[in-house]
């Protein structure tokens, strides 16, 4: 059977914008009628989306699927790998919590994982055209080569042509290409197509002598240059490196503060807060205080509750937030910031580190049980306080308990979700993404003293379409679609 085409964005480093490039190359096939299918064999973040199949997939993903205008799946981030510690993560297979493994016994796990990628792999294919593949990292990371599933690795074992982003914007991208094609092996060198050159800023002409410099280097045809986009910044982040550039340091009717937790998670639940223009949103750094000026506080979610609670008190939030409260502030905590503003959090059986019991910051009369299954799932429901809908996704370990939940945020179907403290000041959800929800946002900023005046979901698809025009206008989109289709023809010669 003649395979399917596919494409493998892959980039001299992290951060080059590879989820980006992909999201807006599947906006720009489906919109010349090619159904498209993203993947990404091995993803490494915090920012997860619920796939409709019910299991967890990295946020670009979902992005791209959107991009793609399909309904996300587990198949297109098969491996997730979402970091608890500086050594450890736990690892999500096919949208399932598989474990926790340290980085060493990951590697050593890997080539057992390949089977799995390439098989999710199989399965879009299936369905789609054309497969746009995203990279991981960078191909140039040599220590890791033995068993790659997220590079080389997989382009090889599945003969998918590869195209390297260069990101221009750190600086060094001449040499960072050159020295990608000097580190890599034959034939892996063999499955790069050619090159392109991301987040350009200034004229483009006066980079056509670095262009014919990287290509008499390495053999490689350039496939354009891409100049910055600003509203590339519109769409879900992956990174948490990315959330200084969507914070506005203006002076405005809302201030919104966010400490930057050191295993923040899911942060993309903020985006439609920082593109209200009626709105100041404060990334706080460690080491920062809270400012004083905020009128609310959130706290977001985590990947390791309790050891951003520790976290937190290092860098003494505690007593900045003890402060913001007895000054009448607000506070928001999301999943494991609302673990957080409770008393207590136990985790009797060491499911998110060490087996124990730690005090919460006290701001909500409930108690936290980190136990059972992890629940991920799409959720729809009404704020209590405003009986506005609300919808969103679940991905959490524990349960929480309390007086305070018998005033809760949010009701979900015949449950209630959240708690709120008797002034009303201190709230807690478990649910992900209800400010994504106009209307709920518009109320929840209107209590604070704010207007909105954003259509966040229509803001999104002005992002994903914009970006397709960018890529159309820079990109040689038909050498790309030959390209992909080289697999064709690689296939069709071996049979």
């Amino acid at each position: 059977m003649t395979p399917t085409p596919a494409l493998m964005i892959q980039a001299t480093g992290s951060n080059a914008g590879k989820s980006t490039l992909v999201a807006g190359l599947a906006r720009v096939l489906v919109r010349r009628g090619l159904r498209v299918a993203p993947f990404k064999p091995q993803n490494m973040s915090n920012n997860a989306a619920i796939a409709v199949d019910g299991g967890e997939i990295g946020r670009a993903q979902a992005v791209q699927a959107r991009a793609a205008r399909l309904p996300p799946s587990v198949h297109m981030n098969p491996v997730l790998l979402k970091p608890e510690t500086d050594t450890g993560a736990q690892v999500i297979v096919r949208g399932r919590r598989m474990g926790t493994l340290r980085a060493k016994n990951f590697l050593d796990k890997k080539k057992d994982l390949l089977p799995l990628v390439l098989e999710s792999f199989a399965h879009l294919s299936r369905e789609a055209d054309i497969v746009l593949v995203e990279g991981a990292g960078s191909p140039a990371e040599i220590n890791l080569r033995e068993g790659d599933i997220a590079n080389m690795g997989f382009a090889v074992a599945t003969d998918v042509p590869v195209v390297l982003a260069g990101d221009i914007d750190r600086g060094g991208v001449i040499a960072s290409l050159v020295g990608t094609h000097a580190v890599l092996e034959p034939e892996e060198r063999a499955q790069i197509r050619g090159f392109l050159i991301n987040k350009f800023r200034g004229e483009v002409k006066l980079f056509d002598a670095g262009l014919d410099a990287v290509t008499r280097m390495t053999g490689w045809p350039s496939l354009g240059v891409v100049p910055w986009l600003p509203q590339a910044a519109w769409l879900p982040a992956e990174d948490a490196l990315d959330l200084e550039s969507k914070a506005e340091r203006r002076v405005e009717a809302c201030v919104i503060a966010v400490p930057m937790l050191a295993r923040i998670a899911n942060f993309d639940d903020l985006d439609p807060l920082a593109m209200e223009p009626d709105v100041a949103l404060r990334f706080v750094r460690p080491g920062e205080p809270i400012p004083a000026e905020a009128n609310v506080v959130i706290l977001p979610g985590s990947k390791s509750t309790v050891g951003d609670l520790a976290f937190l008190r290092a860098q003494g939030w505690d007593i900045d937030i003890a402060a913001h409260v007895r000054r009448g502030g607000h506070v928001l905590g999301l999943c494991g910031g609302y673990q957080m503003l409770g008393r207590t959090i136990a985790d009797p059986d060491g499911l998110d580190g060490a087996p124990g019991r730690v005090e919460g910051l006290g701001l909500l009369d409930i108690d936290t049980v980190m136990q059972g299954d992890k629940s991920t799932t799409l959720t729809q429901g009404v704020h209590c306080a405003s009986g506005l809908p609300v919808e969103g996704y679940e991905i959490h370990l524990g349960r929480s308990d309390g007086p305070a939940g018998a005033r809760p945020m949010l009701k979900i179907g015949e449950r209630h979700d959240g708690a709120t403290s008797r002034d009303g000041r201190v709230q807690g959800t478990y649910l992900h993404g209800l400010f994504s929800s106009d209307a709920f946002r518009a109320a929840w900023l209107k209590g604070l003293g704010a207007a909105s005046s954003l259509a966040y979901e229509a803001r999104v698809e002005t992002a994903l379409d914009a970006l397709a025009d960018h890529l159309e206008a820079h990109l040689d989109i038909d050498a790309l679609l030959a390209i992909a289709r080289q697999r064709q023809a690689t296939h069709a010669s071996v049979i």
